[in-house]
């Protein structure tokens, strides 16, 4: 594990490959109550052609917050995310982000396009705004309803069962009890990370934003994702200049641990294309 000091704070990163002549850095950027440690699955396939740095946003583990206080925002982290890729070489670099670091990739892109070489979009978290979605409705939607519920749970001590709740709001009843105890061990690290979420403040994204874009973009997701996070996906990638969607069968939103393997055939391809 490394660390660079970024607007104030010691983000820890992985660092694994050696860098490859002709082709940048892939750095990538976890979700929601995830750490650098999500990536393992597919850290081999993609090492085998491409250095990756894999990030810990600020206040995600090794770091432990106490969900106080104000320096836990979107915004924050899309000003840590450009600090950092401004520090590390070659540049431009491929930018991977999944969930909310889907969301937080997609705006480095459009503040910072020269940063990036090609950008990958693993079914980005965030809502959409009347330009978007002939259903709009002021308000929060389901998803991120229930993320709070989840945060006001987790905030009175019960870490399990806010868990739990945030858990199956995205993959269904059940979920929680069916997840193996290393992934429950990971979001319990970042349990309180959903409390400072709950103060987010992100913007929506608009038609603006997504034909604002203009590095070359790669949307993935599962086949078999519904809701918020599908829908998010799928009018993004109708307005985005120049990408293309790619969807894995059988899969939901955690794609990459999944099917890691159809996962990095398509990363890999898009990064070689």
């Amino acid at each position: 594990m490394h660390t660079k000091h970024v607007n104030g704070y010691d983000m820890a990163y992985l660092d694994i490959g050696p860098q490859v002549a002709g082709k940048p850095p892939l750095v990538c950027v976890h979700g929601s109550l995830c750490d650098f440690r999500i990536w393992s699955a597919v850290l081999g396939p993609l090492t085998t052609q491409h250095r990756v740095i894999a990030v810990s946003l600020r206040h995600f583990f090794p770091d432990h917050w106490d969900g106080i206080g104000h320096t836990y925002s979107i915004a924050q982290h899309v000003e840590d995310m450009i600090a950092f890729i401004e520090q590390i070489g070659p540049k431009p670099v491929d930018l991977m982000g999944h969930s909310r670091g889907g969301h937080i990739a997609f705006r480095v892109a459009q503040q910072r396009p020269d940063l990036l070489r090609k950008l990958i979009l693993a079914e980005p978290g965030g809502e959409l705004d009347d330009s978007l979605d002939p259903d709009f409705a002021p308000g929060p939607s389901p998803l991120a309803a229930r993320i709070a519920a989840s945060a006001e749970v987790i905030a009175k001590g019960d870490i399990d069962g806010g868990l739990m709740i945030f858990i199956e709001a995205l993959e269904g009843r059940g979920a929680w009890t069916r997840l193996p105890a290393t992934s429950k061990q990971l979001l319990r690290d970042n349990a309180t990370t959903l409390i400072g979420q709950t103060r987010d403040q992100r913007p929506p994204f608009s038609r603006a934003d997504a034909q604002s874009i203009r590095t070359p973009t790669l949307f993935i997701g599962g086949a078999k994702t519904r809701g918020t996070l599908a829908k998010v996906l799928h009018a993004l990638a109708g307005h985005v200049p120049n990408s293309r969607t790619a969807l894995i069968p059988g899969a939901t939103h955690p794609m990459f641990e999944q099917a890691p393997q159809r996962f990095c055939e398509i990363v890999l391809a898009f990064l070689a294309d």
